[in-house]
């Protein structure tokens, strides 16, 4: 079944781990043996790994942030530092076009087109070097930091960014961030205007609770959650809370589940090693992509139908195997979900629509159609 994911940071991790997503997810492994950090040595995703997982559109972040905080590689001193990564990040993107990985998506007759070549199998103009369809990115920014100012906006929707999360970790310079209680800035309320003005979708994800809620009553366009889980689930200020999720229903909003292990059952600690599935003396909860189903499951529950939940992975967002689900090796197993989904009652409609439907949908709606792909 074909996957559409909503978050994948894959141009920072070429540019800022130094990856080569060309190469496998195992050689990419390999190359890391002797490189110290979290995540080192345990990447899931790289662009043979995603074909094979028939992950056809994903939403493909430029990450930088300026908050004041510097941490090398993320977060920058100044914003035209952040400006300078994320305008390389996008570059990487253009790149792998240009070589034919990818193909950069901006509209509904762009992304019809795309679909159907998936669907059939069929070769697009200019594939891969095995012969298969490009993938599909649409190009969104988690931080708007980089953006110097919103009167910038419309040259970077030129450049195809057509989804914007204002918030990361902390005080960003245009909203508050997960673990912050700051809400909406000045150059926020202004840039949520510019973003409505030209169609951009808000991403609510790693907003603070007050600025969550600021951002819903200033912005009337339509607003998704690219990689959230609930806080029902696993208290804690990065996830959203019942009352936050039914909002976002409201809005016909569409919220993707995150594969991070300490957001999908609670007591998870960073840093602490599981071992493989199958062996003796794990300290650390047991996650699974059941864990991640229960998420799903949640947010389904809670709307009264499968509108609204879908797949915004996060897969190696700064970690790897070892802070991912057991049962996943790669992002080639996402395929794993569809019979997981099944096993607990949902119908072959209700998968489709989590594995890519509502995605397709809300981009549809988005850029002015409401056609095309079957989500069956």
């Amino acid at each position: 079944m074909l996957v559409v994911d909503a978050h994948l940071d894959l141009a920072w991790n070429a540019l800022q781990w130094n990856r080569d997503l060309t190469c496998s997810a195992y050689t990419i492994r390999t190359r890391e043996e002797r490189i110290r950090g979290p995540g080192r040595g345990q990447g899931t995703v790289a662009l043979a790994e995603m074909r094979q997982g028939k992950v056809a559109l994903c939403l493909a972040t430029l990450l930088a942030r300026s908050t004041g905080s510097p941490i090398p590689h993320v977060d920058y001193p100044s914003p035209l530092q952040a400006l300078s990564a994320a305008r390389g990040q996008l570059a990487y993107y253009r790149g792998l076009e240009q070589e034919g990985y990818a193909r950069i998506i901006t509209d509904v007759r762009g992304l019809e087109r795309h679909l159907f070549e998936w669907e059939v199998g069929e070769k697009a103009e200019k594939t891969d070097a095995r012969g298969t369809p490009p993938l599909g990115f649409v190009i969104s920014m988690e931080s708007a930091d980089p953006i110097l100012d919103p009167d910038d906006l419309p040259a970077w929707w030129e450049d195809g960014v057509r989804v914007i999360g204002p918030a990361h970790y902390g005080r960003g310079r245009y909203a508050g961030g997960t673990g912050t209680e700051m809400g909406l800035t000045g150059l926020g309320v202004r840039l949520l205007a510019e973003m409505e003005r030209l169609g951009i979708i808000l991403d609510l994800t790693h907003f603070s609770d007050q600025a969550f809620w600021e951002a819903l009553e200033k912005y009337e366009g339509l607003v998704l959650a690219s990689h959230n889980n609930c806080r029902a689930l696993v208290p804690h200020q990065r996830q959203f809370s019942d009352e936050q999720l039914e909002a976002i229903f409201q809005r016909e909003g569409v919220i993707g589940v995150a594969f991070d292990a300490w957001m999908l059952e609670p007591g998870w600690i960073k840093g602490v090693r599981h071992p493989p599935l199958g062996e003796e003396g794990c300290i650390q909860p047991q996650v699974s992509l059941d864990s991640v189903v229960n998420h799903i499951d949640h947010i389904c529950q809670l709307a009264g139908n499968s509108d609204h939940a879908a797949i915004g992975s996060d897969l190696d967002g700064g970690f790897g195997r070892e802070q991912a689900p057991r049962d996943l090796d790669t992002i080639a197993d996402l395929q794993k979900l569809p019979s997981l989904l099944t096993d607990r009652g949902y119908s072959n409609s209700d998968v489709a629509a989590i594995m890519h439907g509502n995605w397709l949908r809300l981009l549809r709606r988005s850029w002015g159609s409401s056609s095309g792909f079957r989500s069956e």
